[in-house]
């Protein structure tokens, strides 16, 4: 099975297949220095979004990602990015992650339908058996985050990855496994029925 272009649509958020022309309003909604924080790459001109889009393209390419924009539909605004990644498909499973998002829209519901909408696809039009989810082990924030959504937390990959400052972090991981997702989505439906931001 091989993983198409897709488009999926929420209420509060679109998600639509990343191009090269999405780089600029790309460059705008990750201006702010503090969303680079924890992230494996840093954009601090338009050089680096234009690099980081080009290199989320060449994955996708080798069919090892799927990178979409986030679209927020109170706005019609691009506020940030998330893909598909490690795309296992001949075992069922891939990693959502890259998920980078405008301070603008951190705390509202845009993150959770996001990733309501994506593990949807993933368990009931993909079939998949497992969805892997990472984190810095700094960052509380995400590591919440994913914890919200239900993904139960399977250990500590230590010394990971050595980010641009040098920092060599520890990782976070979390999954959902197909046997979870029913409960998993009645929570999130019902969560997402309760924030109106």
């Amino acid at each position: 099975m091989r993983l198409n272009n897709i488009e999926l649509k929420g209420e509060r958020v679109k998600l639509i297949p990343m191009s090269e022309e999405h780089a600029s309003a790309l460059y705008e909604a990750g201006k702010e220095e503090k969303v680079w924080d924890y992230m494996p790459r840093k954009v601090s001109n338009y050089k680096d979004m234009q690099a980081l889009v080009k290199e989320a393209l060449k994955d996708k390419e080798n069919e090892s990602s799927l990178p979409f924009v986030i679209v927020d539909l109170q706005t019609k605004q691009v506020v940030g990015s998330t893909r598909f990644t490690h795309i296992e498909m001949g075992h069922r499973h891939l990693e959502i992650g890259w998920t980078w998002l405008n301070p603008a829209v951190w705390g509202t519901r845009v993150n959770t339908e996001c990733k309501y909408l994506l593990l949807k696809y993933c368990f009931e039009e993909l079939k998949l058996v497992r969805v892997q989810l990472k984190a810095d082990a700094r960052n509380r924030r995400s590591l919440q985050a994913i914890e919200r959504i239900g993904a139960k937390k399977e250990g500590v990959l230590r010394k990971e990855r050595i980010l641009p400052d040098g920092f060599i972090r520890d990782a976070v991981y979390y999954s959902i496994i197909q046997e979870e997702w029913d409960e998993i989505s009645s929570q999130l439906k019902s969560y997402l029925s309760k924030i109106y931001t």
